[in-house]
């Protein structure tokens, strides 16, 4: 039997102002609702109550792994989701290409929202710094990831993202003892980045045409690479991951996972998702389980705009109809909650629905955060999604005599 575990992420929401129903219940989803009837329904913590997750910790949590236990820092699930080779050890962060003044006040914590900064990762993989390998690679416009290898290096240093525009931006410091050796490397490696990028041809194209430079590195999400037991071990499942997200890429490649080609360069409300559903439909030839994470919910949450977040889910629920009939089991859930009247996650639960043979049908006519409380599932924690699902296929082991 085959699994699809569909994520969508920031689905969920609050009650609106206006009118008291949420996005979700607002907006028109036949698909989702008949999924809904077939299947047994409820709401699922991601992580914990009153615990707000991000999407690492969710997609963590969704495939069976305690973030409690594995979570680190976002840095090496954003490296392992650009593709970069990461080892036992590796100390990897996010990092955003910034303008700074002479003075190093930051002026612009995205370089004016550069498009594409591979013309100055080529420049930034030349520097060396004594005590560590240094990897770096740029992933979508403004943003990059930095991993650092060797011998006695710790995540846990501080950030040197202020968050804010218009104060200085300082140097890394080391959190703990074992802390200092990468303190040292990473604040060699942003001098010698700032020297290197000051001179790029880039920023000298941008100087002339007024533009804000990409002249500094900003860097945060610190963590090293967890060691994360095989999902085909855990489990006995093959599986595979579409996602346009880099972020979910690399939880899920990091949890040994297959991850499907997806087009990148369009990852929100405009994001390709006939493209995505006909790799969805290869990776069920080849694995038993394929996680979809679709990304647009999120960023219209983030942008605090009903009417477009309304428009996402209907028009995603068009395509539930083919996802259906890919496999014998169909999970819909969201990672989080992010309301449009709150711009951010938030801790409340989502609903959740597992449609497929021998699922033990409810009450519940339609998806949507409070019709799913009512439903067989209960509330249960994204830990547990994975371990119910496994079951319902056949495929779990008995504990005990």
């Amino acid at each position: 039997m085959k699994a699809l575990v569909v994520v969508c992420d920031g689905l969920a929401d609050r009650p609106l102002r206006d009118g008291g129903l949420t996005p979700l219940e607002r907006a028109e989803t036949p698909q989702m609702d008949r999924i809904a009837e077939e299947g047994i329904c409820g709401l699922m913590d991601p992580i914990a109550p009153g615990v707000t997750p991000g999407s690492d910790t969710a997609h963590l949590s969704l495939l069976g792994y305690d973030p409690f236990q594995t979570y680190t820092g976002r840095g090496p699930f954003e490296a392992a989701g650009a593709g970069l080779p990461l080892k036992k050890g590796d100390v990897a962060f996010r990092v955003n290409f910034a303008t700074v003044d002479e003075n190093l006040l930051l002026r612009d914590r995205r370089a004016g929202r550069l498009r594409d900064g591979k013309e100055l990762e080529e420049l930034l993989r030349g520097i060396r710094v004594e005590g560590a390998e240094i990897l770096f690679k740029s992933t979508s416009s403004h943003r990059a990831v930095l991993v650092l290898r060797g011998k006695g290096l710790s995540h846990l240093v501080s950030s040197n993202d202020p968050h804010v525009t218009g104060v200085r931006v300082e140097g890394i410091r080391p959190l703990s003892a074992a802390g200092r050796k990468t303190a040292r490397v990473l604040n060699e490696f942003l001098r010698k980045a700032r020297e290197v990028l000051e001179e790029a041809p880039l920023n000298r194209r941008r100087r002339e045409q007024g533009l804000p430079l990409a002249n500094y590195l900003l860097v945060r999400g610190g963590g090293t690479v967890p060691s994360l037991e095989p999902l085909e071990s855990r489990f006995s499942l093959r599986g595979s991951c579409v996602a346009a997200a880099a972020l979910v890429r690399g939880v899920c490649r990091l949890a040994g996972m297959e991850v499907g080609e997806v087009p990148t360069s369009t990852t929100g409300v405009d994001t390709d998702i006939e493209a995505e559903v006909r790799e969805v439909e290869r990776r069920l030839e080849e694995n038993d389980l394929v996680l979809y994470s679709l990304k647009g919910f999120d960023e219209v949450s983030h942008d605090g705009d009903v009417s477009r977040k309304i428009e996402f889910i209907e028009r995603f629920d068009g395509y539930l109809s083919r996802l259906r009939e890919m496999a014998d089991f169909l999970v819909l859930t969201a990672d989080h909650t992010t309301p449009v009247e709150v711009r951010e996650h938030t801790a409340d639960p989502v609903p959740v629905v597992i449609s497929g043979p021998g699922v033990r049908t409810d009450e519940v006519r339609r998806f949507g955060e409070r019709s799913c409380a009512k439903g067989g599932l209960g509330r249960i924690r994204g830990t547990e999604l994975l371990p119910i699902l496994v079951d319902l296929m056949g495929r779990s082991r008995k504990f005990g005599a």
